[in-house]
């Protein structure tokens, strides 16, 4: 199972694998406190989408597109099969930071991997 939560929403018993998938660490959240697992920079969107998008909804359709040719490059599909792999020993929770639950890359993601 594949699931996603917000950074600076507290961890809980059922998240299983915590794996970060934003390339900047979440401003204000302590490591610490954060109980990551894993950081996956390699998964997250490169800094010039990450900008270009800058968590404008109306472009997400486009960001997603723009997205998934980045991960379909020898880096983005071995950190998605590191995702892959983590989900069949296990829950995963993609963490992110973005404040829009529904415009992110941990959406994608996600439909990514259950799609697999």
């Amino acid at each position: 199972m594949i699931q996603r939560k917000r950074a600076y929403d507290a961890p809980a018993p059922d998240d299983g694998t915590r794996v970060l998938v934003d390339r900047l660490w979440p401003r204000g959240v302590a490591k610490v406190t954060a109980h990551i697992d894993l950081w996956l920079k390699e998964i997250a969107p490169s800094t010039a989408l990450r900008q270009w998008f800058a968590h404008d909804p109306t472009k997400f359709a486009e960001f997603r597109r723009r997205y998934e040719v980045e991960l379909d490059t020898d880096t983005g599909q071995a950190a998605l099969q590191q995702l892959r792999a983590l989900a069949k020993a296990g829950v995963v929770t993609l963490i992110y930071a973005a404040k829009d639950t529904e415009h992110n890359e941990a959406v994608i993601l996600v439909d990514l991997l259950n799609q697999a």
